[in-house]
């Protein structure tokens, strides 16, 4: 299979070169979406010959995602692996992901709750959130997604296609769950460990996540219940 890892970036110029060289290291395609940084990441990329597509303005997670995808799906990839780019994803994890998308799943996450992962924590607020993420999902669907945030996640073609033309804006993982399952697509975990940021802290606090909570469940259950839009005739 031809496989890409998109790593979108927002002000990752601490963390940035790293994360590439881990993956140049194990022989992967991959692209770095810049997200309209304000920071020196452009500069760096440049600096280091990093493959990169930098986004004129900020597009957030989502455009910067959504980029990745499509740049993936037109250049023919069999599979793409969004990570992130402050290196706490481990890529080791990428064989078992590529492993099931082999044997029929459209998207695969990478789960820190499948196992009794010694790996890095989130927030006690965030682990409550995800928790109700999973329930939601259960409820609406009947399946079980034990990490719906993780943003450690491979596409096969079917959900590539159509991530390329539909996806979601703001914290986008949980409510592209909701649209998948909604369409009968095959989604599996396979469990992971995640690591510490190599620089910096998080931008999401106490306040986000309680207000992330409010909107990516609304959106969750709009999505759920909206009627899929009609095919135009040719």
């Amino acid at each position: 299979m031809r496989v890409l890892l998109i790593i979108p970036a927002f002000n990752e110029e601490k963390n940035i070169v790293s994360v590439v060289r881990q993956i140049r290291e194990q022989g992967y395609d991959y692209v770095v979406i810049n997200d309209g940084s304000k920071d020196r990441t452009q500069e760096i990329c440049r600096e280091h010959n990093i493959n990169v597509i930098n986004l004129s303005s900020n597009l957030g997670i989502g455009g910067a995602v959504q980029t990745g995808h499509k740049y993936a799906f037109s250049n023919n990839y069999d599979v793409d692996i969004q990570i992130d780019g402050d290196g706490q994803h481990d890529i080791s994890f990428i064989p078992a992901m590529l492993t099931e998308i082999a044997n029929g799943a459209d998207l695969v996450i990478g789960s820190r709750f499948l196992e009794n992962s010694q790996g890095f924590k989130s927030s006690f607020m965030r682990r409550v959130g995800i928790k109700w993420l999973s329930g939601l999902i259960r409820m609406l669907y009947k399946k079980k997604i034990t990490d719906p945030t993780s943003g450690l996640r491979a596409s096969g073609r079917r959900s590539m296609e159509y991530f390329s033309s539909n996806y979601p804006t703001d914290y986008p993982e949980p409510e592209s769950i909701v649209a998948l399952l909604k369409r009968k697509m095959e989604i599996r975990e396979v469990p992971v460990q995640m690591k510490a940021r190599f620089e910096g802290k998080s931008s999401i606090t106490i306040t986000g996540s309680v207000y992330y909570m409010i909107k990516v469940t609304l959106a969750m259950l709009i999505e759920a219940f909206s009627r899929p839009a009609k095919k135009r005739k040719k």
